[in-house]
């Protein structure tokens, strides 16, 4: 009989070095118990892939969460503000969460209108679409649709395809007029008080005006949340801008105020997360204020963007970190995946959970 050869027995049968032993083995949840989501999504850090970074994801979340001045050993140099055991108690992680116009148009309005409504945000970053979205809603109904349907039978029936949704074009002709006389009192206001607007006041003022719980951006009103758009005119708000600037000229909207107060509003925090659906504008503006503090302390990122094009809406975190916009060492992770999967497990297993801290 043939011996094995010996190189290919070695190749084959090439001992292991011991596992550490901190590693952890791989386990899915087991179906033949009982199990409630929340244990579900518990047992998502060892299942691997992706799976575990939404574990991992809602473990950074839940530290955003907790996390309070008073954990912290109280500094040399620590200003008189701070030195109560009170105030340091109630100082809480500012969380800036930063979304695409997409979602505001997805069902995700809801989960976002209930983080803004509860206060469970600091700060929002959004695109056009992801403001004008939420008042078009209060004033009609996106559907629901499909991928496959034809652009140009679309077009003819004045129906806009959001993926796969549809949005009537009639719901942006009644935000025009929703939208007009508003236009009209505010940019009489800036010639009476020489004040000029800024995105997030102009989006404050729409807020007050929607007068509508069902709004994201009333509720961001009401808690006087402030919510930062510095892609203001691109989308239908900037079409209803373009034409109001021909029937009654003057109306400023300043982006300059704006990034001082998100910058400013970053540098003064004492710890700051990150938590960013979706890629581009939303995505930079929120770590690039982060760099004013020298990073983000927590950072998730949920978005299909891969990084071999080199933008930075693909970028992993640790391309962050080398810019200086997340903290070396700080908790972070990335989610590929489509933010409508999965933010609702992580909101569920967060946010969505009692905290005996607040």
């Amino acid at each position: 009989m043939d011996s094995i050869p010996s190189g290919a027995s070695a190749a084959v049968l090439k001992p292991s070095e011991p596992m550490p032993d901190f590693a952890v083995s791989v386990e899915g949840p087991d179906f033949e118990r009982d199990i409630s989501l929340r244990k579900l999504l518990e047992s998502y850090k060892r299942i691997g892939f992706q799976a575990n970074s939404l574990g991992k994801a809602i473990d950074i979340v839940n530290n955003m969460r907790k996390w309070r001045l008073s954990d912290e050993p109280i500094a040399s140099d620590e200003s008189e503000e701070f030195l109560s055991p009170e105030v340091r108690a109630n100082t809480k992680c500012n969380v800036f969460l930063g979304y695409t116009s997409n979602l505001i148009s997805s069902g995700l309005r809801e989960i976002i209108r209930y983080l803004v409504k509860h206060k469970h945000v600091s700060a929002i970053v959004t695109t056009a679409g992801g403001i004008e979205e939420d008042f078009i809603k209060c004033l009609g109904k996106t559907y629901l649709a499909d991928y496959n349907l034809d652009g140009a039978d679309l077009r003819k029936r004045g129906m806009n395809r959001i993926g796969n949704l549809i949005v009537p074009n009639d719901n942006y002709c009644k935000f025009e007029d929703w939208l007009t006389p508003i236009l009209d009192a505010m940019l009489a206001e800036q010639k009476e008080s020489g004040q000029v607007w800024t995105p997030s006041s102009f989006i404050r003022r729409l807020g007050k005006e929607i007068n509508n719980e069902e709004s994201v951006y009333y509720w961001a009103y009401k808690n006087d949340i402030p919510v930062f758009c510095p892609a203001l005119t691109d989308g239908s708000l900037g079409d209803m801008i373009y034409f109001h600037s021909f029937k009654s000229p003057g109306l400023v909207v300043d982006i300059v105020q704006d990034i001082r107060n998100l910058n400013e509003l970053s540098r003064k925090s004492r710890k700051a997360g990150m938590i960013i659906l979706g890629g581009g504008v939303c995505k930079h503006q929120i770590a690039n204020a982060m760099l004013i503090r020298n990073g983000a302390d927590y950072s998730v990122y949920i978005n299909t963007g891969q990084e071999f094009d080199g933008s930075d809406s693909g970028a992993r975190p640790d391309e962050a970190v080398s810019w200086g916009k997340i903290r070396a060492g700080s908790e972070s992770v990335k989610v590929f995946a489509d933010a409508t999967l999965v933010f609702p497990l992580v909101v569920a297993a967060t946010f969505g959970q009692p905290d005996t801290q607040e």
